[in-house]
């Protein structure tokens, strides 16, 4: 596994130095990995969900690819930015899928990773979680980059600390406010609605 990190780190550095043979050899070291982020999102989503895992992974990796003058610091960075972006594209394609309709379906996402609402069966709203994790990154911006890393990225915490250069236990401690925060706040969204 080391090997393989050391791998990806150093084509994330050649590809910014401008090596576009570093992008055919990355794709297979990356896209595994990538492939497991998408089909965590995507068993999260409800039932009858319109975007697919693949179709997710594909968008995602030519989007961080695509950028030119980015400095990749290493693996953890680049799965870090690959979460935020997944994010960005569930909850792009949630808004979209509320626009086509008139007074929209809510497309579903359920919490794990300790993250439950009083009904988990039913999931909670991802755009209710967005709004909640933008809310939560205003009060304190660190906490919403855990939860966004470990819940929408799949990081350990031992990464998230290294993407975020804090310690382990800091990331912990961060992990277990915001959970208990994001409950309250989904908890409250839900008995609102």
């Amino acid at each position: 596994m080391e090997e393989l990190t050391k791998n990806v780190t150093q084509l994330l550095v050649l590809h910014g130095q401008g090596d576009s043979q570093a992008l055919e050899k990355l794709l297979p070291l990356v896209y595994q990995e990538l492939r497991r982020l998408a089909q965590s999102y995507m068993r999260k989503e409800g039932s009858g969900h319109t975007l697919q895992a693949t179709a997710l992974v594909h968008e995602a990796y030519f989007r961080l690819v695509d950028q030119k003058d980015f400095k990749w610091q290493n693996r953890s960075h680049f799965f870090g930015v690959a979460a935020q972006l997944m994010r960005r594209l569930l909850i792009d394609h949630a808004r979209g899928k509320k626009a086509d309709k008139r007074g929209g379906t809510k497309v579903k996402v359920t919490l794990d990773e300790g993250l439950h609402v009083p009904n988990p069966e039913e999931g909670s709203d991802v755009l209710a979680l967005d709004e909640a994790l933008q809310k939560l990154s205003l009060l304190n911006e660190r906490q919403g980059r855990v939860v966004e890393l470990r819940y929408f990225g799949g990081l350990s915490l031992e990464e998230i600390a290294e993407v975020l250069a804090i310690s382990p236990a800091t990331v912990k401690r961060d992990w277990t406010l915001a959970k208990a925060w994001l409950h309250r706040e989904l908890t409250h969204e839900q008995s609102n609605s």
